[in-house]
């Protein structure tokens, strides 16, 4: 029940909503039951002549369905005997019309309500849980699917969004009917009403039953579908490597047995999904062929008179379809609460990376950036062991070595998209973590070795991030990144769509658009993480002439395997297994005769 109140406080104004839901229910429901208890008088009136021709008194008012009944049997008597029967039996024509029209407008009104509730939830929610995983540090994304997080995003939303409407239609509105409708059972008979109820709950034990083993099956379903989505993620984004190693049926193979399960499942949930509802019916005719038994007896024994007892039939035949409606509701609601459990999960992982109460906004960058005594590990084994570097600013500081050394982890310690194990690293003499994050990265300009760019134009993914840039900032900065050229060779120029992660244009062409996006930052502080290492050499010399252009008056942190980029450095850090072994200019590393100078001279070979 928490999850569900949880669910539909996404909704605004959700207090005022769900009184107009109640109030439109409870009226649509009245005259629902208004034109079934028109029944009762219309069949006493109607087939007993003795009582033709008596006009009961008007009764005195009062809250009760006995005034309501003697009110109409007053008035209904009197067109009898004014103008005849059949007259008589227009008027109860007229007056179930009336009340079925009612009834079906309060009931559109009641829908409505629900629907315009549903859609904030489903919205809102979306929102909640794609800005939240976007708060989320970078670890989460090495440690979870990203195909997962795709299912709850789409899935497990329309899961929800179909169990809201289904539960404010069935779970709550439907409680307001049956008691609605009990309480005239009561009024028309507590004998039989009592023998009723004593049979009711019967079906909801069996029903009861069905549910609890559904909701299990609905955790499974919406798990099977989040690796789903995973591996077609994957495929798609892989499809060049698939088909290069003939992976096809590797992948098929997977495939197959992950739709597979989920067939499995979801069958399991069909089963007792459907099985409720037969079930329920089945039931429901037991109890009503009961019903008529014992309540027959009654009209036998001139305990209950025939037209009160087909009053008593009509309402509680009325009352079995939204007792299963709310059956299939809460059957609905296990399976949307399963899938907002799986939500919540993501909604509710704090971000590791956070700012302090009252944190520095960082205005400018004067001095230095500095590790001290730095360790990190992203399990239990340290990545970095105990690093002491100092980066002065203006200077530019390149990190080579093995792969695996902790080069890009070391980088990514300057932003913030982790924070060390141990240690601390400063800016300006003042800890990272004392800065407002926002503030700390907005001095940052990062150029990756894969070049993020999105499905979108040319200046957009330029000026991605960046607010209300004029189009001359956006050419020079595509200009000192020598992007300009290429650019105004595309079919509309800046206006170019460059399709999914930039895949209309070359490696070098998307590695310069990501160069000119830091160039148009204009940021004090550079972090280049082998930005030329996947690039054939025309494209590598363009690039690295426009990282030169980028680099001037820049404080700059390069990772480089190919030494040849780096050697004008004003220092360079090699690193193997986490630790600082060598540091210094390319030709002191070269003379010590170290790892640099092993490196150096098998990419010389």
């Amino acid at each position: 029940m928490n999850t569900y109140l949880r669910i539909l406080k996404y909704a605004p104004n959700l207090t005022p909503r769900l009184v107009q839901f109640f109030v439109f229910s409870t009226l649509g429901v009245l005259f629902s039951a208004s034109y079934l208890g028109l029944i009762m008088p219309m069949l006493e009136v109607l087939f007993d002549d003795k009582s033709s021709a008596l006009v009961p008194a008007l009764p005195e008012f009062s809250f009760t369905i006995d005034f309501v009944k003697e009110y109409f049997r007053h008035h209904f008597m009197q067109i009898i005997v004014e103008h005849g029967r059949i007259n008589a039996l227009l008027f109860v024509c007229i007056s179930i019309v009336s009340c079925v029209f009612l009834a079906n407008v309060f009931r559109y009104a009641e829908r409505m309500a629900a629907s315009r509730i549903k859609v904030d939830v489903v919205k809102n929610m979306r929102m909640d849980i794609f800005s939240n995983v976007t708060r989320l540090h970078i670890g989460y994304f090495h440690s979870n699917r990203k195909g997962d997080l795709i299912s709850r995003f789409t899935n497990d939303i329309g899961e929800v969004e179909n169990s809201v409407v289904n539960s404010l239609k069935s779970v709550l509105k439907e409680p307001i009917t049956i008691i609605v409708y009990i309480s005239v059972l009561f009024m028309i008979s507590v004998k039989l009403t009592l023998f009723t109820l004593i049979l009711l709950p019967v079906t909801g034990g069996i029903v009861a039953e069905i549910i609890k083993r559904l909701k299990r099956k609905a955790k499974q379903s919406q798990e099977a579908m989040g690796r789903i989505v995973n591996i077609l993620d994957e495929t798609f984004g892989g499809m060049r490597v698939i088909k290069a190693f003939n992976a096809r049926n590797f992948i098929l193979d997977k495939m197959d047995s992950e739709t597979s399960y989920h067939r499995k499942v979801n069958l399991s949930i069909a089963r007792k999904n459907e099985l409720s509802s037969p079930v329920s019916e089945f039931l429901g005719v037991i109890i009503v062929a009961l019903i008529l038994y014992y309540g027959g007896q009654l009209v036998m024994n001139d305990e209950l008179k025939p037209e009160v007892f087909m009053g008593f039939i009509a309402f509680y035949a009325s009352m079995i379809q939204p007792a299963k409606n709310f059956s299939n509701g809460i059957t609905s609601l296990q399976k949307g609460t399963v899938a907002a459990q799986r939500i919540f999960s993501v909604v509710d992982s704090a971000p590791a990376i956070l700012n302090k109460p009252n944190a520095i906004i960082l205005n400018q960058f004067k001095d230095s950036i500095e590790f001290k005594g730095v360790s990190f590990s992203y399990d239990k084994e340290n990545v970095l062991k105990n690093i002491n570097l100092k980066i002065e600013r203006g200077k530019t500081i390149a990190l080579v070595g093995p792969s695996g050394g902790g080069k890009s982890t070391l980088a990514d310690l300057v932003p913030r998209f982790y924070d060390p194990t141990q240690g601390q690293v400063l800016l300006d003499a003042i800890p990272l973590t004392d800065y407002n994050l926002e503030s700390l990265r907005a001095v940052m300009g990062v150029v990756t070795q894969e070049s993020i760019l999105f499905n979108d134009t040319i200046f957009n993914n330029i000026a991605f991030g960046m607010p209300n840039v004029k189009e001359e900032d956006v050419v020079h900065a595509a200009k000192v990144a020598n992007a300009h050229d290429f650019i105004m060779q595309t079919e509309a120029g800046y206006d170019t769509l460059i399709g999914d992660r930039g895949s209309k244009l070359s490696g070098g062409q998307r590695q310069r658009l990501a160069i000119a996006r830091a160039v148009l930052k204009n940021p004090p502080i550079l972090i280049l993480d082998e930005a030329t290492s996947a690039l054939d050499s025309e494209s590598e010399r363009l690039v690295q002439d426009a990282l030169t252009n980028l680099m001037k008056n820049r404080t700059s942190i390069v990772i480089a395997h190919r030494l040849s980029t780096i050697q004008h450095a004003d220092e360079i850090i090699v690193l193997q297994d986490g630790q600082i072994v060598e540091r210094g200019k390319h030709d002191e590393l070269v003379q010590q005769n170290g790892l640099y100078k092993k490196l150096s001279e098998i990419q010389k070979a």
